[in-house]
Parts: C-alpha cells; sequence; structure tokens
C-alpha cells in the first residue's frame, strides 16, 4: 500500500521518513519528494509498505502525530491525477 505523508519537516529525509514507519512493519520505499530547481525537499512524500495491516496501523498511528514540531497529515496516497494537457473548452 502507498502511503502519502505530508507536512513534513524540511529537514526530514527520506532515511528519517523510513526509520519512522519501520515502527508498525516492513516498509519497501520512503522517499521525500525534492523540489527539482532547489534540491529542497518539499514539505511531503511516499511511503510504501507490503503489509495492507501494517500499513493502516502506521496510518492511524502517525496521522495527526507532531514530528519535528510539526503534525503529519498520513493518508492513502491516492492515484495520480492525469491532465489533458491542451485540450482547452471555449
Amino acid at each position: 500500500m502507498k502511503i502519502y505523508v505530508g507536512n513534513l519537516s524540511y529537514s526530514t529525509s527520506s532515511e528519517d521518513l523510513r526509520a519512522l514507519f519501520e515502527e508498525f512493519g516492513s516498509v519497501d520505499s520512503a522517499e521525500v519528494v525534492m523540489d527539482r530547481n532547489t534540491n529542497r525537499s518539499r514539505g511531503f512524500g511516499f511511503v510504501e509498505m507490503s503489509s495492507g495491516d501494517e500499513a493502516k496501523a502506521a496510518i492511524s498511528a502517525l496521522n495527526g502525530k507532531d514530528v519535528d514540531g510539526r503534525p503529519l497529515n498520513v493518508s492513502e496516497a491516492r492515484p495520480k491525477r492525469t491532465e489533458n494537457k491542451g485540450s482547452y473548452r471555449y
């Protein structure tokens, strides 16, 4: 299950994110999204866990939890939105 993690401290690394979720089970991947231009954190990331039960336990425990002075927003990730660019209706 893919998990969205928002409101991360800008100093949180992908390794920090992995360690936070490993308390709840096996983490397949953990990545803090970085800005392409500045190479700084954008304040959110994604974690993938193979067990749905472990992922749900992590979401339940970590949503709203204060980490580095910021309450996390943790939820199941939604599919990436695809936009039909270039087709405008007038």
